[in-house]
């Protein structure tokens, strides 16, 4: 038991950043005692927060899964119908809505874990077993790592699409983008295969009557593990989206595009920016959640005792805007991509036509159905 508390205590520190999930000793975590937040009776979250988080969520979750939905049907309609190469001579955007499909698909598995979080953090302690908390703890670091893999390839995609548009066409094929879409996910299950092994549920250091999930690693562990994270999925997908996005703007910026149509031009510099933003937009969100992390293992403090007060604000804004970071894609297609609107506009068109449809149908029927009464009435 003394052993088991002792790494408890050393657990706190579990990798905020490991994913909005990779915090269930933390702020996302069944309790919250030992974890960011310290204990939830003491330094942990005031019941305003403990009400604000779950509305908070909610609304993230809603919006989340209706926007990567309609994403989805968007992107994989236009496969269907053959629009994935305008205009004529892009060649490439048919391998970027692959990219930006598998960049949902991977936002929409992270919502699944929201929910757990949810619940946990309203009540103050993790009600789900073993099994979920190890998942949840999986799912959250292997999907945001995904989503990072996905982000840098679609930079290193745009770099060939632009700069050398030759050996983009005859390298990014849709079927080589799939694979690469598929590929992504082996490191990044490779990251989050620790959640698997090291996370379990056990008694807090403060609250012991009640559950937390938690990775028991001991401390030098933990902080290897945390900064490999922090460098293999944040740092090195980012210096990568740097390097591509600023060759791009080199390239444009010296006029080295000879050759190309204006429409051709201006396409390619929307696309650009879009998936730029996109990045932005990624490393705002998760920007907080990882310098808690680097705070944490270079706190001993925290580390060994349990979070201190002074980062439980903190910690639930890192959490948030992190949460968050599922919900801005879709939201950054609808304002940037004239196309996207446009997509979206035909879906709900479609709709209405499909109501007036049923309707007109459900009114034939119910004429009919008068006639026949009034035939039989009249017999």
């Amino acid at each position: 038991l003394v052993e088991r508390k002792d790494q408890t205590k050393l657990a706190s520190v579990s990798l905020i950043s490991v994913r909005m999930t990779g915090t269930e000793d933390g702020m996302l975590n069944s309790s919250g005692s030992d974890g960011l937040l310290g204990n939830s009776s003491n330094a942990g979250m005031t019941s305003v927060e403990q009400i604000l988080v779950p509305i908070l969520d909610s609304l993230i979750l809603i919006l989340g899964i209706t926007g990567h939905t309609l994403v989805m049907v968007i992107l994989c309609g236009r496969q269907r119908r053959g629009l994935g190469q305008a205009p004529r001579g892009s060649m490439m955007n048919t391998g970027t809505d692959i990219l930006l499909l598998a960049l949902s698909a991977a936002d929409l598995l992270l919502l699944f874990t929201i929910p757990f979080q949810t619940v946990s953090i309203a009540m103050q302690r993790w009600p789900f077993g073993n099994f979920m908390c190890r998942l949840v703890g999986f799912l959250g670091s292997a999907c945001s790592s995904a989503s990072v893999f996905t982000l840098a390839a679609l930079a290193v995609s745009r770099y060939l699409t632009v700069v050398k548009p030759t050996r983009a066409y005859s390298l990014l094929t849709p079927r080589r983008v799939s694979i690469i879409a598929f590929l992504i996910w082996v490191p990044a299950c490779c990251l989050g295969a620790p959640q698997l092994v090291f996370r379990s549920v056990g008694p807090p250091r403060q609250t012991p009557d009640g559950l937390a999930c938690f990775a028991f690693l001991s401390q030098q562990q933990q902080m290897i593990y945390g900064v490999f994270h922090f460098l293999a999925a944040f740092m090195l997908p980012l210096i990568t989206i740097a390097v591509a996005y600023g060759s791009i703007y080199v390239f444009l910026w010296r006029g080295q595009h000879a050759g190309r149509t204006p429409q051709l031009e201006r396409y390619q510099s929307k696309v650009t920016q879009t998936t730029a933003m996109l990045v932005l937009a990624f490393t705002l969100c998760w920007l907080p959640s990882y310098g808690l992390t680097l705070a944490l293992l270079a706190d001993n403090n925290s580390g060994a005792t349990g979070a201190t007060p002074r980062y439980g604000a903190f910690s639930v804004f890192a959490r948030l805007m992190a949460t968050s970071s599922t919900v801005m894609n879709p939201c950054l297609y609808v304002l940037m991509s004239q196309k996207f609107r446009q997509d979206l506009l035909r879906i709900f068109k479609m709709k209405r036509r499909i109501e007036q449809e049923l309707m007109n149908e459900n009114m034939k029927k119910n004429i009919l159905s008068s006639c026949d009464v009034s035939d039989l009435s009249l017999q």
